[in-house]
């Protein structure tokens, strides 16, 4: 199999196989291939891990119910997944150096042997990062992986004890070894009014860590005030008092 990277914005990563040779990817990630290539979409393609339980791990760790298989059939072929955000595409090596969480839109695709499961998950209550809470997928087993990450791609080396405070979506992926967790903004004003959230993703190393710049939350505040059907003030109350709820209620906690 061989790899290439094409450009730098809007990146494309264009995978050749040869005869027999496969890629497995989340549906809906297929940019183009050629002729040779075949499909098989199922609940279970390689990665995630096999049966049911790996089936349940993947999907709670925000991923795809489905995956799909791209093969080269009879002649080798070439498949090519772009990215949907600006940013740029790692290729991450498994079995080797350990697992790597990542943000939980980073996965573009990996050989079979490449296991998805949750890595972390804690809500964050109503009103944030869509009700949904923070949310990473864990990249595991052995292969080979190609994450997208948002933006520009800024890494640090942590020495142990050492420790980052991150907004949250700036976090794209870091090694298993750092320890991580989600710490509150201190002071009611500061998390009231400072303007940069109420929780910070906390990093400790030892390990590395890969930061991206343009979190598509971030994407989307930006656009907002120029796409039709803006928020009605009645619709933004509602929203600003989930978040104010979701603050006190934190306090209290």
């Amino acid at each position: 199999m061989n790899e290439r990277i094409i450009g730098t914005t809007l990146p494309v990563l264009e995978l050749q196989l040869a005869s027999g040779e496969s890629i497995v990817a989340v549906s809906g990630e297929l940019s183009w291939m050629t002729q040779s290539i075949e499909l098989h979409t199922s609940t279970s393609t390689g990665v995630g891990g096999g049966g049911l339980g790996g089936l349940f791990k993947r999907v709670a760790g925000g991923g795809s119910l489905f995956m799909t298989r791209y093969t080269a059939q009879g002649a080798p072929g070439m498949v090519a997944f772009a990215t949907k955000m600006p940013g740029q595409i790692l290729p991450v090596d498994l079995g080797h150096g350990g697992d790597y969480l990542i943000h939980r839109h980073g996965f573009v695709c990996g050989t079979e042997g490449v296991e998805l499961s949750v890595g972390f998950q804690q809500s964050l209550g109503a009103g944030i990062f869509g009700g949904d809470g923070f949310l990473l997928q864990k990249v595991s087993g052995a292969g080979r992986a190609w994450i997208e990450l948002d933006g520009e791609v800024v890494p640090y080396t942590l020495a142990p004890g050492e420790t980052l405070r991150v907004h949250p979506g700036h976090v794209g992926m870091f090694d298993e070894s750092i320890n991580f967790g989600i710490t509150r903004i201190r002071g009611i004003r500061n998390m009231l009014f400072g303007g940069d959230g109420i929780f910070l993703a906390a990093l400790t190393g030892p390990g590395r860590v890969w930061l991206q710049s343009l979190p598509l939350s971030n994407l989307a505040h930006a656009l907002s005030p120029y796409l039709g059907g803006g928020v009605s003030g009645e619709a933004a109350g509602v929203g600003a008092g989930a978040v104010m709820g979701s603050v006190l209620r934190g306090l209290i906690e």
